[in-house]
């Protein structure tokens, strides 16, 4: 609406003023005081007919206080760059991470302005929160990843999440500067995703594996078109040849709803040179292989304790998608499709680091995928190179990298 648009252009001009005379811009209250004046001096200047007219003043000024508000006490959290995470557990319990550490804040909310700030942030999702649909998995337009569950399902309290997207490495060069990967391995992952090896990402809550599967895609050849699945926007790949989609939730019929087994599959139908599925946790893991098995080079990624139990549990999942899916058709077909495991761990002092890259040659014995250390920490030392060597040799060498001399120096 035009009229809404001018009227926020107005409160900001006066907050920019108040900001320039070393003012502050004033409590949320005083920022509604704001932008309610601004609405009634909009009106009488609207009535000689320059202006557009404001057809509903109360839904304007909601949409200006919301505009310029932010997140109201949330907001210094959601500007502190370093802050990763936001909780509330109930509304005089708000905690935030930084730098994998957790911390309780000194906000204290009440229960009205939990709900508030949670509709403010789902404002612009297309998403709701009811009885009827008690969870709801959101991404805020700054790239957030928001999270609520409302009673009956919790005891009392709305249950807030919000986990920020805080890009400290967008290449793998950025993880070595960090200290979360060494020089050899970084070149290593850099050349197999140059050749087009399937790489699963694994590792635990809040461990990285997003932004180390970010890192992996910058290293992607820039002709190449990717296609990301998501349940929710995370992913931020650096492609210029990019496609993202992610999952819908049902509406108020019932009706609508699009999972990730869906986008997997229509995923497939828009020529994609990779395919990027941004977390495995079900079904979905079995139309991954399938694609994987077909020679589609892709990335996908999975919680699990270490790189061994990512692949068990990939063996394992897809014996969800029906009772004709069987392990004598699954082993097999992970063995075959997934070349390389990149595991990351979180430190008690909220760290992280690669722990270890594993390969996977091919071959099952005993019904148990094989698998073979190409780097690997050793107590409280770094990442050093293993005695395994990854499968598709040929790819390599297609590719202009030299492998033996690329692991033979690491």
């Amino acid at each position: 609406m035009e009229a809404a648009r001018l009227v926020e252009a107005d409160v900001r001009e006066e907050l920019r003023r108040r900001i320039s005379a070393g003012r502050s811009r004033g409590s949320e209250a005083e920022v509604r005081a704001l932008v309610e004046q601004a609405v009634v001096d909009y009106d009488l200047r609207s009535l000689d007919g320059s202006l557009p007219d404001l057809h509903d003043r109360a839904a304007v000024a909601r949409a200006v206080v919301a505009a310029v508000s932010g997140f109201g006490a949330l907001q210094r959290y959601f500007d502190d760059p370093d802050v990763e995470e936001i909780w509330i557990n109930e509304p005089g319990k708000v905690f935030v991470a930084r730098g994998g550490v957790a911390e309780l804040t000194t906000t204290i909310l009440d229960a009205d302005t939990v709900a508030e700030l949670v509709e403010r942030m789902l404002a612009s999702t297309g998403r709701r929160v009811d009885l009827s649909s008690p969870f709801v998995d959101a991404s805020l337009p700054d790239g957030s990843r928001l999270h609520v569950v409302i009673p009956d399902v919790t005891r009392q309290h709305w249950a807030v999440n919000v986990r920020r997207f805080v890009a400290r490495a967008r290449r793998l060069d950025d993880l070595v500067g960090l200290g979360s990967l060494s020089a050899p391995a970084a070149a290593f992952l850099a050349a197999s995703v140059a050749a087009g090896l399937n790489v699963l990402v694994s590792g635990g809550t809040q461990a990285g594996k997003t932004t180390l599967l970010n890192c992996l895609l910058a290293a992607v050849p820039p002709q190449q078109r990717i296609i990301t699945c998501e349940e929710v926007f995370e992913i931020q790949a650096p492609a210029r040849d990019l496609v993202a989609m992610q999952c819908r939730q049902p509406n108020l019929e019932g009706t609508g709803e699009i999972p990730l087994r869906r986008l997997v599959k229509e995923a497939l139908r828009m020529r994609p040179d990779r395919l990027v599925v941004g977390e495995v946790r079900q079904a979905e893991s079995l139309d991954l292989l399938i694609a994987l098995n077909s020679g589609l080079p892709g990335m996908a990624t999975i919680h699990a304790n270490s790189a061994a139990d990512a692949v068990a549990k990939l063996c394992t999942l897809p014996l969800l998608a029906g009772d004709n899916v069987t392990s004598a058709f699954v082993v097999p077909a992970v063995a075959s499709s997934v070349d390389l495991v990149v595991h990351v761990d979180l430190d008690t002092d909220g760290t992280r680091r690669v722990a270890e890259v594993l390969a996977v040659p091919g071959r099952v014995e005993g019904g148990v995928v094989e698998t073979v250390t190409v780097f690997g920490r050793a107590g409280g030392t770094g990442l050093v190179r293993g005695s395994g060597w990854p499968p598709h040799r040929q790819r390599y060498a297609r590719a202009g990298v030299d492998l033996s001399r690329l692991l033979g120096a690491a």
